[in-house]
């Protein structure tokens, strides 16, 4: 599988500060100091519909930390999954009388052509499930002779209770776990099951669905939480730098994710922090699939509305805070997109060195894009009331936004 095209970093003078950031697992914010390259993995999309402003939200937060790095000149190691098998796919297929493949393959292409609309920095490794699955059976086979697995009717499970760091990524307690797990995949009234939160490493093949060989496991696919651990580890390793998701993903997929591979290797963390951003909401409800509540960035620039503008509606919200879609949302980003782009497009203006500063100080304070926005407006205001002389200010202004904010003006 294949990502999108890069869109160009411009180069900035001197260098970014290192990202102070919320970590879900400690709930502190870390100062991240990675090595030259610096590594992230954040989880996909199921492609079972278009990108709606939830994922664009997701997906735009860690773009901003791949800035923040490459502006402190790192190179960055980002890898993104596709989960293109799975309950929530196959459902959609059946309901709209598509194949499964086709309708996977249609959406996973539409999501790139919104990230590249969106000037999303690309993942190096774009890496679908079903791909993934020669890497995958191993991993399951591991685990069952470790004792950290065991099967169920034909299923394979992971028990959670083979990780002694289980928890400590969403300190949830038992019942908030059982409950979030019983509406977020899994089966936790399932009789038979060691324990009701074990999530299901592989599941035997069912009559009507897609199946693999799973070598000793038998036919049949891949749980979800195991998919991203194998192309974590294959391609990151333990210890990687970021974990990133929505907040839904805290649990059960990043907890039980940080399990699998903990419990494979023997080591820990997993990851050295787990970044989750808030989730979008539509009409005083979070912004779902299963709802329907949704606004998809496709439908929006079908619509005419500029991407850059799109872009300045979402990094107006806090990466972690929950806010709501509105029209006065995207009305205040077109009028910001308009007033930034005139004020970069006189011959001179005020100095903008403070200006960068700003920017790279309050994105490397939690990704405090608000603020960074703020910043911008307020040099904007003064282009706009008295200008200054400084013939390089527009050009670097504009430079700024771009490599920082991802925002061509």
């Amino acid at each position: 599988m294949h990502a999108w095209p890069a869109s160009e970093v411009p180069a900035l003078p001197g260098s970014g500060r290192d990202l102070r950031i919320h970590d879900t697992a400690t709930g502190e914010r870390v100062t991240l100091a990675p090595g030259p390259v610096a590594r992230i993995y954040v989880c996909g999309i199921t492609p079972y519909d278009a990108t709606h402003m939830g994922h664009a939200a997701t997906y735009n937060a860690f773009d901003l930390v791949q800035r923040v790095w490459l502006d402190t000149k790192r190179q960055v190691h980002y890898v993104q999954n596709v989960t293109d098998v799975d309950d929530p796919l196959l459902e959609r297929a059946v309901a709209n009388g598509d194949d499964w493949t086709e309708l996977a393959e249609r959406e996973t292409a539409l999501f790139r052509e919104d990230m590249t609309a969106l000037r999303l920095l690309p993942p190096r490794h774009y890496i679908g499930a079903v791909e993934s699955i020669p890497k995958i059976v191993p991993l399951v086979e591991r685990l069952r002779e470790a004792g950290a697995a065991y099967e169920l009717e034909g299923d394979t499970y992971f028990s959670v209770e083979s990780d002694a760091h289980f928890g400590q990524v969403s300190h949830y307690d038992a019942e908030v776990m059982r409950r979030l797990s019983a509406e977020r995949g899994g089966d936790p009234e399932r009789p038979g099951k060691k324990n009701p939160l074990d999530p299901m490493l592989w599941m035997a093949a069912r009559p009507g669905e897609p199946s693999w060989d799973g070598a000793s496991l038998g036919p049949g696919r891949p749980g979800w939480h195991i998919e991203c651990v194998a192309i974590a580890l294959e391609h990151l390793g333990m210890g990687f730098d970021v974990q990133g998701g929505g907040s839904d993903l805290i649990f059960p997929h990043h907890e039980m994710g940080a399990s699998h591979a903990q419990a494979l290797t023997g080591e820990h963390p997993f990851a050295q922090a787990y970044v989750h951003a808030g989730m979008v909401a539509l009409h005083g409800e979070k912004m779902s699939k299963s709802k329907g509540n949704l606004v998809f960035v496709s439908a929006l620039r079908r619509d005419g509305v500029d991407p850059a503008a799109i872009r300045l509606a979402l990094l107006a919200h806090h990466y972690r805070a929950d806010w709501e879609w509105t029209d006065a949302v995207l009305t205040e980003a077109v009028e910001r997109l308009d007033c930034w782009r005139a004020a970069v497009s006189r011959p001179d203006g005020p100095s903008a060195d403070a200006l960068l500063a700003e920017i790279r100080e309050a994105l490397a304070d939690d990704l405090d894009a608000p603020a960074a926005l703020a910043a911008v407006d307020r040099w904007a205001a003064a282009q706009a009331a008295s200008g200054g002389s400084d013939e390089g200010a527009p050009g670097l202004v504009s430079r700024a936004v771009d490599a920082l904010l991802g925002v061509a003006l």
